[in-house]
């Protein structure tokens, strides 16, 4: 795990939207984008849209128009992951 990976879920415990996640985590727009993408190929976020209710699958081909309208949250595979870090 990369130490902006760490950082993405270390704000995740709680469902958070990826305009908050940004503002913590200070990371570049794009950068931050890619992250999300990895952790979320990796099982260790899920993400919710177009309300923090309602879960959404990822998929790589709508992720790129919707995923700064999503709102994100580490799984219990990330936090594990963070966690033993």
């Amino acid at each position: 795990m990369t130490d902006p990976e760490f950082d993405i879920l270390d704000e995740l415990y709680f469902v958070t939207s990826f305009r908050d996640l940004a503002q913590k985590t200070r990371q570049p727009v794009p950068a931050l984008e890619n992250q999300l993408r990895g952790l979320l190929e990796q099982e260790y976020v899920k993400c919710f849209y177009p309300d923090p209710d309602t879960e959404l699958a990822y998929e790589i081909t709508s992720f790129g128009a919707i995923g700064r309208d999503c709102y994100y949250l580490a799984t219990k595979a990330g936090l594990l992951a963070h966690n033993t870090r």
